[in-house]
């Protein structure tokens, strides 16, 4: 089965959905952008999973390119999946690992039984992946993905990432 896409501009913080994607740090625990929006509206006990995860099973922290859910806290979502992302480099090709990033996420999705799941522009903001290759990639990997999440909302903060998606998605419709 394929997810459909939706877009929305906004804060992925207030959406409602199954699960929200966390474009994480490899710590798990709260950064800067949409990672530490998540953890500010998601309160305490998505740190405190966080940290559970830690001491279990990601001393060294979760690679990039994987994903692992929590609890989404005060979220107005039941899980939270968080991936770590590339940091982009103009001397190394590392797509593969961003495209592991949504496919991962949607393996835990599935997992989790989720069917509305709302994802950032994994690798877009701080990590300075190219807004037009983080829209193709994206959108390119969840058509692609054999799953049963039922809605891939795109959340995009800024108007610009809004309409690079938006663009991106009505290239992809004719394709």
């Amino acid at each position: 089965m394929t997810a459909r896409i939706t877009l929305v501009q906004g804060d992925i913080t207030d959406e409602s959905v199954d699960a929200i994607v966390n474009a994480a740090n490899s710590s798990l625990l709260g950064g800067g952008g949409v990672d530490g929006a998540i953890h500010r509206k998601g309160g305490p006990e998505i740190l405190d999973a966080c940290r559970d995860l830690r001491a279990a099973k990601y001393g060294r922290g979760l690679p990039t390119g994987q994903a692992v859910a929590t609890p989404a806290g005060r979220l107005d979502a039941r899980w939270v999946i968080h991936t770590v992302g590339p940091v982009w480099s103009s001397s190394a090709d590392r797509s593969e690992l961003l495209i592991s990033c949504y496919r991962e996420s949607l393996r835990v999705a599935d997992e989790l039984g989720a069917r509305t799941v709302a994802f950032p522009a994994v690798s877009a903001g701080i990590y300075g992946w190219p807004m037009d290759d983080a829209a193709r990639i994206a959108i390119g990997t969840v058509r692609a993905a054999d799953t049963q999440v039922e809605e891939a909302r795109f959340v995009l903060f800024g108007a610009e990432a809004f309409g690079v998606f938006e663009a991106e998605l009505a290239k992809s419709d004719e394709g």
